[in-house]
């Protein structure tokens, strides 16, 4: 038995986040078995969990009372190789009929991973380790459930189409396969030495299955699936357990399983290559619809701000009309200044020279008033020198005085 764990299956989850029904891994074989692996997105008894479980693929064809002690563990990763989570080991659990299934209920926080692998274009890898430590072998009634699974084909679905058979080394076989069956024999004489079945239904069955995994594995391989393989390992096992002599066969198998993995590889890189084309293919129909979102929002402001601008230049052709008429108006109130400053130039000239006519009045008067003043004193004297010549004549007296009232009158009338 294996001392080693070895990686027995790479299995890739996609659209995680989408899923929500469990999940089986294609079987893969180790310890004398077909195992496979069952995944849980949304977890086998809570939501928020994921669940991983290992299990043997086809219990019955084990036979009766088998177990399997193995060790496992399983390691999540992205797609760049990077470990996500590891699992602790499981160490030495028996696999039997009563208890099929061993493995994490509660692996990993769904949300956890769900942020882990948001960039990571929503998948990731479940590895699985393991190693087979005690193999029980089972026992099977006659010659083993398999045999009996082909017996009950063989009565149930009869072939119609060829009824005629040869017999070959004890084999009957149909008339369509004689070729290939002496071919076997001539090659490999002692390959049915130790076959237990006497039903000629039965051999006539496992040579047909024989002649199945003969013809599978001489395609090739980058043609074989991997449910393929499996079978052809399943059945080897079994053809070898009913008493076929198959080393040889055994060591073709490990050629075609080398082949399998070098185009599986290949294929697989092509398949990444082209999910990755898919993907890039979804981002660029994203972005696309995005930018025809974005699009249609800046036109839509693009035409908002052509009306805000249309209502802005009909503003400013009323503010411009306003401002010409405005300006009418400052030119009117400018053209009325001016003329009535020129008015008032000319009546502060007018005033100017009726100051000047009054200044010369009073002056004048002035000069009247100084000449009457001075006449006064002339007159009291004369009236004195009248009064002291009482004999003097009444003409001269009378002449005097009336030159002298003249001149009053004459002042009086400036006056």
């Amino acid at each position: 038995m294996g001392t080693q764990f070895r990686k027995a299956l790479t299995l890739t989850v996609t659209n995680f986040s989408q899923k929500s029904s469990p999940i089986n891994s294609p079987p893969f074989p180790s310890g004398g078995c077909n195992w496979y692996i069952k995944f849980y997105p949304k977890g086998s008894a809570d939501d928020n969990y994921l669940s991983l479980f290992l299990s043997p693929d086809d219990p019955k064809s084990l036979g009766l009372n088998w177990k399997r002690r193995a060790n496992f563990y399983f390691v999540l990763l992205n797609q760049s190789g990077k470990e996500l989570h590891r699992t602790p080991e499981i160490g030495d659990q028996w696999f039997c009929d009563d208890s099929l299934s061993w493995g994490f209920p509660q692996t990993l926080p769904r949300k956890k991973l769900l942020d882990k692998i948001f960039l990571d274009n929503d998948r990731f890898n479940i590895e699985i380790y393991i190693k087979v430590i005690e193999v029980v072998e089972g026992y099977h009634m006659f010659p083993a459930s398999f045999t009996n699974k082909l017996l009950r084909s063989s009565l149930e679905y009869p072939d119609k189409s060829e009824k005629e058979t040869v017999d070959i080394n004890g084999f009957k076989v149909l008339s369509s396969q004689v070729t290939s069956v002496k071919r076997i024999f001539e090659e490999h004489p002692d390959i049915a030495e130790d076959f237990r079945s006497k039903n000629q239904v039965v051999k006539t069955e496992y040579m047909s299955v024989l002649l199945r995994v003969i013809e599978t594995m001489a395609k090739p391989p980058q043609s074989i699936s991997e449910t393929e393989l499996s079978n052809v390992h399943s059945e080897l096992t079994e053809l070898t357990e009913v008493g076929f002599k198959l080393e040889w066969l055994k060591a073709k198998l490990e050629e075609v399983c080398v082949a399998f993995k070098k185009a599986n590889a290949d294929g697989c890189r092509i398949q990444q290559l082209e999910e990755h084309v898919k993907n890039l293919e979804q981002t660029v129909s994203d972005l696309k619809v995005e930018m025809d979102k974005e699009k249609a929002k800046s036109t839509a402001k693009v035409l908002s701000l052509e009306d805000t601008l249309s209502d802005l230049k009909t503003e400013l052709g009323k503010e411009k009309a306003k401002n010409a008429t405005a300006t009418d108006k400052f030119l009117l109130l400018k053209d009325t200044y001016s003329d009535l400053k020129v008015e008032l130039e000319k009546e502060k000239a007018k005033s100017t020279s009726a100051a000047a006519k009054v200044l010369s009045l009073k002056e004048a008067l002035s000069d009247l008033k100084v000449e009457l003043d001075d006449q006064k004193i002339v007159n009291s004297a004369t009236t004195a020198n009248v009064l002291s010549w009482e004999d003097d004549d009444d003409l001269f007296s009378h002449t005097n005085c009336l030159g002298i009232q003249q001149k009053t009158n004459a002042y009086k009338r400036i006056n």
